[in-house]
């Protein structure tokens, strides 16, 4: 064997046994804190097994928009506060491991995951639970009143009679807004159109810039064309279709699942996929990397994708890290896989910074006070 072999076999043997070290430091009882950006009216129902499997170990939640906690995180990089992220935007969790604040650990159950749903590491520093996408929510007794066309895509938003009637996350602030914010700036072709990135008609995937070049893109341009039509842009994912479910606005720019949500508690809502194709990030988990790591983190890193709680993800989402065999949630559409764009996460979090910027510069004008 070349010494050049050895040397990688005994670095992946060591991999292999600081993975399985993790795992024998699990522990069932303690504190942890756990930072997350799932929705309020999630956390409670996936925490209730938890509990009750392991009613030793007691889970504070500090939860907030995925922009609020990712700024959070990054705030404390050198005195990081939370044990661990559960169900936080995988661009941000990339950007995380690129400032070095996550620690690599294999979960319980890894090799169950879809491969696209993870760090394509050995040992991976974040592991996806679900996928959530750009939906429409748009009152159908609002429009009616108003004399509004149903929204169908990405390009309907822009025309002149929605002037005023859409309201929008900031990307800043909100993990929501910034995937359909990263997902415009691909599909948007050289005219500044959005161009259809699903199924057999799929535009070509344009070459992405990096840097300030960003800047320069097409989709800028329909941006502006569609703040010429948002009444304000939100500090949070959810709110533009609570606001469209009371009435403030006829339509919101959030995701699928709220719209669903409010649909099923009676609202006059329904969620619209816009035709084009729905940007799309994942919601995933990981391992803060601190001086000395809770145990029970592993304990709980292990249970968060585990059967069970895949199970109660997937009673809210379609698209799940492991596939449990479920049904389609009611309300989503059957294709939902099918319905999200070509996405480049990579892309979208090497350039995170530049994007909110640039933003910033040109609609923040319109964003809701903090």
């Amino acid at each position: 064997m070349k010494l050049t072999q050895l040397f990688i076999l005994i670095a992946l043997l060591g991999l292999a046994l600081s993975a399985g070290a993790a795992l024998a430091q699990g522990s069932d009882s303690g504190t942890l804190t756990v930072y997350t950006a799932l929705e309020d009216d999630q956390i409670q129902a996936y925490l209730a097994p938890f509990n009750a499997k392991y009613p030793n170990i007691t889970v504070n939640i500090v939860r907030d928009s995925t922009g609020v906690i990712t700024a959070r995180l990054l705030a404390e990089k050198d005195n990081p506060q939370a044990d661990l992220i559960w169900g936080l935007a995988a661009t941000s969790l990339l950007i995380l491991d690129q400032e070095g604040m996550l620690e690599p650990y294999a979960p319980a159950g890894l090799e169950e995951i879809d491969p696209r749903f993870r760090d394509s590491r050995e040992v991976p520093t974040w592991v996806g639970i679900d996928a959530y996408e750009t939906a429409f929510c748009v009152n159908t007794i609002e429009i009616e009143r108003l004399g509004l066309p149903m929204p169908e895509s990405w390009g309907d938003l822009i025309k002149p009679e929605y002037e005023g009637y859409i309201v929008m996350p900031n990307p800043n602030s909100s993990g929501t807004g910034f995937l359909s914010v990263a997902a415009v700036l691909q599909m948007a072709g050289a005219d500044g159109s959005i161009q259809t990135l699903i199924g057999e008609n799929a535009a070509e995937v344009q070459e992405l810039p990096s840097g300030e070049a960003v800047n320069e893109l097409p989709g800028w341009s329909y941006l502006d064309a569609l703040d010429k039509n948002i009444a304000v842009y939100t500090h949070s994912g959810s709110k533009p279709c609570r606001m469209a479910g009371a009435g403030e606005y006829p339509i919101g720019i959030s995701f699928g699942y709220r719209a669903i949500r409010q649909a099923r508690s009676g609202e006059p809502i329904v969620g619209v996929w816009p035709a084009e194709g729905s940007g799309w990030d994942l919601e995933a988990n990981a391992l803060m990397k601190k001086a000395e790591i809770n145990p029970a983190a592993y304990t709980f890193l292990d249970w968060a994708i585990s059967e069970e709680a895949m199970t109660l993800y997937a009673a809210n989402f379609p698209i799940t890290g492991l596939d449990t065999g479920l049904p389609v949630p009611e309300g989503y559409p059957e294709n939902a896989v099918d319905l999200l764009i070509k996405n480049d996460l990579y892309w979208a979090a090497a350039n995170r910074e530049v994007i909110l910027a640039e933003w910033l510069k040109r609609y923040d004008a319109k964003s809701e006070p903090r």
